[in-house]
């Protein structure tokens, strides 16, 4: 009987006769039977009776462990406190209880427990190394998360100073950088090259850096093989069931996101899982993010036929449910960004999986088949540069027609902004400024006299930041203004005291370009090779104003002047917006939804024909080799003409010594050779 074992394990510990391995013994047996409190119970008696033991400190981390994990984290302060107080080398307990202040909202407290931990091991050798890799990691983590991003940058450098092969700190420490506009955002130093930066950095933030569509492939490529890797299981062999299930004409579709809440996916989807016809679709929801409640999650949540939460699922549960469910066509809405589940696809629950929205750009994986598009963001010569087959819908992005804006009409004195003169916005992410986008529009300043820049604000070092880079740029920094963080209402309500969006390069606006126009504001963009640079064109030309749609950077400077200076033509765009925001492809989301039907079954039929089909991944580890050391900070690639010679320089290089396997991506294949 468990009672009897407690009531035994309880007295010898009394006794002081109840060795540590006896312990740890009972406290595993316990544990086993679901006895949590009884664990507890008899790790504080035994501590209590023998706290003079060489290996207390132990036994209250073991102690601490527990309290945490069921929520008693004062009670796991206290013991983690004791921990380092008995042992003060003991660095496993200064990690763990950083994170518990971190829980508790104590995040300074928290970065001085890693801190210790990073200056006791001045000499990093054996065991220390991942002790002091581990402290800094979460030092730049919650600096990050606090807001003070010049430190975390300096923690995480430190860490690469030890180990430069650290993908996930690279990642953030260029993130780092994006976010605080730190121009040339890869630099390089004395224990770091600029090649490892550049291999380590994360898809997202490489969309954000350059117009390099074949190394983003590689990129992706690389990020599925080495991060989300090969599933320990899969669900192939269920498919036939699943496609012998079928209904004849309604599919099982499966949507996947962490967003689906308020958050700019959550925004755009709102309305499309009511819309389906539910004589062609059966609509599941999975959700897998943070705990929400607002008015976003809850309509998707009524509006969808059935709806599950992931959270606390492990992966394998997660593809167990949806092979259990018979979805026939699953759909990722995250791609690779916080919270998506990639390894679920992986394991292939479903036949047919699809990567739309979520993401822009390829996933570069053997297991994704399709990406959704439009023709403007992927015309057919670009889709060499995704692994996916291309599916194509009127216009990719959807929007929600029900939107709620704020009915107090904000005034431009409200929000700082002069009453006469040109009001140049731009509301996507900081982390979207390039040195390229910043000297355009310092440059279009500088042509319209008493313009002003409006930006969503970043943290207040960036902010002052970038009015420094105008006063060097000749421009006076009272001329750039910062919006403030405001609710997705009163955000949208203060769209149209500007008069004219100018877009970042190469990552360009996404839901702040659909916003925009929903609200009368017209925005000018500069169009890219890569998806993420192309999907602003795309809802531009949406909306019946594809004649805002830049090339190169001369027509975007030359446009933006030519506007900035007559009201009049600002006025006309005005006019055209509001004449067709109702009747515009761009948010017609009904015709959306039918489109989205049709390429469903277009996909089934392919599927139940044989034809899937398979992602090229062929030669990526070249491709990728070749564009991190193609790319410089002084070469804006989007503007590049003879981008692909480039490549194509390279590549003749490898065959000339025979390096180079055959590849009708941009190499053409010999008639000698085969393609494997």
């Amino acid at each position: 009987m468990i009672a009897d074992f407690l009531a035994d394990a309880l007295k010898r510990s009394i006794e002081r006769t109840l060795t540590v391995m006896e312990l740890l013994n009972a406290a595993g047996t316990l544990q086993g039977a679901g006895e949590m409190s009884s664990v507890s119970m008899l790790y504080k008696t035994w501590l209590e009776h023998n706290a003079d033991n060489p290996v207390a400190y132990a036994i209250y981390f073991n102690h601490a462990v527990l309290l945490s994990n069921s929520g008693d984290l004062e009670g796991a302060r206290l013991a983690l406190s004791e921990a380092v107080r008995i042992n003060p080398d003991f660095y496993p307990a200064y990690i763990n209880y950083g994170h518990v202040l971190e829980r508790m909202g104590l995040n300074g407290d928290g970065v001085s427990q890693w801190y210790t931990v990073s200056n006791r091991l001045g000499t990093v050798n054996g065991e220390n190394v991942n002790y002091k890799l581990s402290a800094l990691k979460q030092i730049g983590r919650l600096l990050e998360k606090s807001n003070f991003d010049a430190h975390a940058e300096d923690a995480l450098r430190l860490s690469l100073e030890i180990n430069a092969n650290q993908s996930d700190v690279i990642q953030h420490w260029v993130s780092l950088r994006q976010r605080q506009c730190k121009w040339p955002v890869i630099k390089p130093w004395s224990t770091i090259t600029r090649a490892q930066l550049l291999d380590g950095i994360s898809t997202l933030s490489l969309d954000a850096y350059t117009d390099d569509p074949l190394l983003q492939l590689a990129n992706a490529y690389i990020y599925a093989r080495d991060d989300v890797g090969r599933p320990k299981a899969t669900y192939h062999n269920g498919h036939a069931k699943i496609r012998a299930a079928a209904h004849p004409a309604r599919r099982k579709i499966g949507y996947v996101s962490s967003d689906l809440r308020e958050h700019a996916v959550g925004f755009l989807t709102a309305e499309i899982y009511g819309l389906h016809d539910r004589a062609k679709v059966e609509v599941f929801v999975y959700y897998c993010g943070i705990a929400a409640n607002d008015a976003i999650h809850q309509k998707v949540k009524a509006t969808s036929d059935h709806w599950l939460d992931l959270t606390g699922m492990s992966d394998e549960q997660a593809a167990e449910r949806i092979a259990a469910d018979g979805i026939e066509i699953l759909i990722d809405l995250n791609g690779y960004t916080n919270g998506a589940r990639t390894k679920v696809f992986a394991m292939s629950p479903a036949p047919i999986n699809v990567n739309w929205l979520g993401y822009p750009g390829t996933l570069g994986s053997p297991y994704f088949h399709y990406i959704i598009a439009d023709d403007f963001i992927i015309p057919p010569e670009n889709e060499k540069y995704y692994s996916e087959r291309v599916m194509r819908i009127p216009c990719y992005q959807p929007n929600d027609r029900s939107r709620v804006v704020a009915p107090a009409v904000p005034t431009r004195a409200e929000h700082g902004l002069p009453e006469e003169g040109t009001v140049f916005c731009c509301f996507n992410g900081v982390h979207k400024i390039t040195h390229f986008t910043w000297a355009r529009w310092m440059t279009i300043l500088k042509a319209v006299p008493g313009s002003v820049l409006w930006l969503l604000e970043g943290i207040e070092t960036t902010n002052t930041w970038l009015k420094e880079q105008a006063e060097a740029a000749g421009v006076d920094p009272a001329r750039i203004l910062f919006a403030g963080k405001r609710s997705n209402p009163h955000h949208l309500a203060r769209y149209p005291l500007a008069d004219l969006f100018l877009d970042t390069s190469p990552y360009g606006a996404h839901t702040t370009c659909s916003d925009a126009l929903w609200m009368g504001v017209p925005v000018l963009t500069l169009a890219g090779r890569g998806f993420a640079s192309r999907v602003c064109g795309s809802l531009i030309t949406s909306a019946g104003l594809g004649d805002l749609v830049c090339t190169t950077p001369d027509e975007f400077v030359a446009k933006a002047i030519e506007l900035g200076l007559d009201r009049d033509k600002r006025e006309a765009l005005r006019a055209r917006l509001k004449a067709g925001r109702d009747s515009c492809v761009l948010f017609d989301t009904p015709l959306l939804v039918r489109s989205l039907e049709d390429v469903y079954a277009r996909m089934w039929e392919e599927y139940t024909a044989g034809k899937m089909p398979r992602p090229d991944l062929t030669n990526l580890d070249v491709y990728n080799d070749i564009g991190i050391n193609l790319d410089q900070d002084d070469v804006e690639l989007l503007a590049v003409p003879d981008y692909e010679e480039k490549y194509r320089a390279e590549l003749a290089k490898r065959d000339e010594f025979g390096y180079l396997p055959p590849d009708p991506r941009l190499w053409p294949v010999s008639s000698t050779t085969v393609k494997l």
